[in-house]
């Protein structure tokens, strides 16, 4: 295996879902010093989770080599992932006027049905 290889699959499979925990903490940090009242920390974790997946897939798609644990994920975010985040929409939309992160929750969980596909259908197109 390559230096290049290394450096890929380490960006690909750590520090990227690295850099989202971290940014996931801060952001809960910072609703927690907002005080938010009943804070979408649970929706927020599996909205990160999800876009994180996609683009795994996609960079691995992209730049690594596919292997089980992306068709894993790649079934994750075919089947399951659109009917969380269904969910996850139609609990923020009744909340959504109670904070901004609950607005913005509900709309990132409904562009999950624009991204997801166009993502699926370029990667699918470039490969």
């Amino acid at each position: 295996m390559s230096t290049l290889q290394i450096i890929t699959a380490i960006a690909i499979n750590l520090i990227i879902p690295i850099l989202g925990v971290i940014f996931f903490f801060k952001l809960v940090k910072k609703m927690r010093r907002e005080k938010i009242l009943n804070p979408p920390i649970f929706e927020l974790f599996i909205v990160f989770a999800t876009y994180g997946g996609l683009l795994i897939v996609a960079l691995t798609t992209l730049f690594w080599e596919w292997s089980g644990l992306a068709s894993l994920g790649t079934i994750y975010l075919i089947i399951p992932a659109p009917i969380i985040m269904v969910i996850i929409a139609f609990r923020n939309y009744k909340l959504r006027k109670t904070s901004s992160y609950r607005n913005i929750l509900f709309k990132v969980a409904l562009l999950y049905f624009v991204i997801a596909p166009i993502t699926f259908l370029s990667l699918y197109l470039i490969s």
